[in-house]
């Protein structure tokens, strides 16, 4: 009974210390995509008034930015983690000596048109762009595409700052912003319900989403893995 009770207060303890860190970090987060949003509003306001940029906070653990056609959403998952025996994580000295800096909070980018949302189109395809994993320690980690999936994956030393958070969001959005809308095939649409036409007519629910499809393990795969 004794070496359950250590067992649990010990388990206990690291993940509330993780979920601590990763709020704080969400927080610092928000702190970074307000001075980001502002910038671009500035900016935009100088160029084009027609681009909107605005920043929203439904709750603690969520934050919304809409850079004109695109939404994304930040979400802090309020659950801590572990890795498989096979992840990298596990072959770091820095976990290896301290199996208690493996356990991680998780802030997922996810993107969406920004039409999804002003149309309620309930059937739209989101994304999932990047996770940021963080331990107790505010080591951190992150898995994406491109520049993302490879530029901060030193977990040994790499701390989460806030000037680090700017890297990753600013290159999360780049990537965003780089991909465009593609029509769906023509062969999709050549047979169509009156009903189908009618609910496109009442509230635009033409199901699309962007070309942003990707698997962490490789880019030649097109389906999101999550």
């Amino acid at each position: 009974m004794s070496e359950l009770k250590e067992l649990i207060v010990s388990k206990s303890s690291v993940k509330q210390d993780v979920f601590t860190v990763t709020k704080e970090v969400f927080v610092d987060l928000k702190d970074v995509l307000a001075d980001i949003a502002m910038e671009l509003e500035a900016f935009a306001n100088k160029s084009d008034r027609r681009v909107n940029v605005s920043l929203n906070a439904p709750d603690d653990f969520e934050c919304q930015m809409m850079l004109a056609g695109d939404t994304t959403i930040f979400q802090m998952h309020t659950n801590v983690f572990v890795f498989p025996p096979s992840h990298m994580i596990h072959r770091s000295p820095y976990v290896m000596n301290e199996a208690k800096n493996g356990y991680c909070g998780v802030i997922n980018i996810f993107n969406f048109l920004t039409d999804s949302f002003r149309y309620q189109r309930m059937n739209d395809s989101g994304y999932l762009i990047a996770r940021i994993f963080v331990n107790r320690e505010r080591h951190f980690f992150v898995e994406g595409q491109q520049q993302l999936g490879y530029l901060f994956n030193d977990f040994n030393k790499a701390e989460l700052t806030k000037k680090e958070l700017r890297k990753v969001l600013e290159l999360a959005l780049k990537y965003i912003l780089n991909f465009e809308l593609y029509t769906p095939s023509f062969s999709t649409f050549k047979e169509v319900k009156l009903s189908d036409i009618q609910e496109l007519t009442q509230s635009l629910k033409l199901q699309t989403s962007k070309r942003l499809g990707f698997r962490f393990q490789s880019e030649e795969e097109n389906d999101v893995d999550f």
